[in-house]
């Protein structure tokens, strides 16, 4: 993709207010199709763009958050940055497959977390499930996020650029706390481990999102754990288990940062416990018959 075209493209994503994961998530599809071609992407016609999202259907078989990033990249590059109306741009559709996310249980949670190593790894996936963070979330936690005092972590830059308040337990806060005096680094809770004199104290950047990643893995493979989990799981699983423990889904909804509560709402299918009332309650109506 052309610098100049980047620069037009970039510039009207601010315009319209996208953050900047969004922004580099947009640039890498119009970047992929350009590859793909392997040339300019304003040299690409409609016909071309058609055949690649077939391409990206039929071949790859790319998963539907992928195939929805793609589409909505390159219809705001051609709409948007270069002005040109095509008709197949409202004609692709990704395919929607609704599945309900793998859930972890708090014992599972426990031998997991006990398993990750190295101790940086286990404290940021500690704090991430303990919290009910998204990975970046947990990785780029500041100083300035932790308030002690009231029990709260002030997440300012969550999904869609919405900042929330979140619960921070007292036994997180121990950790984060005796974690951060291991380094002492003045803006980042988990700075990049680093290889300079100075190490993590002196870290410009935070933990990379791999590091985590890998070191979740792991541990689940030690534990021997069949579920298809992620670090994302941690997040369905905080959820899951506050609903079970009795708290009020709007809360959660405010916790997790969900902008509509049937995002939210989708957990209650997931309780082992909402699952054992329904049952209950289905006994008891046929009880009756």
């Amino acid at each position: 993709m052309a610098t100049e075209l980047r620069r037009r493209m970039v510039e009207d994503m601010k315009l319209a207010g996208f953050s900047a994961r969004t922004q580099e998530a947009y640039v890498r599809g119009v970047r992929q199709l350009a590859e793909h071609f392997g040339r300019s992407p304003d040299r690409i016609t409609e016909d071309e763009v058609r055949a690649y999202f077939l391409h990206m259907k039929d071949v790859k078989r790319y998963a539907r958050g992928t195939m929805t990033i793609a589409l909505c990249a390159i219809k705001f590059f051609y709409e948007k940055t270069l002005g040109v109306e095509w008709t197949v741009l409202d004609l692709v559709r990704t395919p929607y497959r609704k599945t309900p996310p793998a859930v972890l249980s708090a014992e599972e949670v426990r031998r997991i977390l006990a398993a990750v190593r190295p101790e940086w790894n286990r404290a940021c996936l500690t704090t991430i499930y303990s919290c009910g963070l998204r990975l970046q979330e947990g990785t780029g936690l500041r100083i300035t996020n932790i308030d002690g005092a009231r029990g709260f972590l002030h997440i300012r830059e969550g999904k869609g650029g919405k900042g929330r308040y979140v619960p921070l337990p007292a036994k997180t806060l121990g950790i984060l706390r005796a974690f951060w005096k291991t380094h002492r680094n003045p803006a980042w809770i988990f700075p990049a481990p680093g290889r300079g004199a100075g190490g993590m104290a002196t870290a410009e950047r935070p933990l990379p999102k791999s590091s985590v990643q890998g070191a979740f893995r792991r541990a689940i493979r030690e534990c021997e754990i069949a579920k298809r989990a992620s670090v994302h799981t941690l997040r369905h699983s905080y959820a899951t288990h506050l609903l079970e423990a009795g708290v009020d889904l709007r809360q959660i909804q405010e916790i997790l940062g969900h902008r509509s509560p049937q995002t939210t709402a989708a957990y209650t299918h997931l309780t082992a416990k909402g699952k054992e009332q329904a049952l209950a309650k289905l006994n008891a109506l046929v009880d009756l018959l």
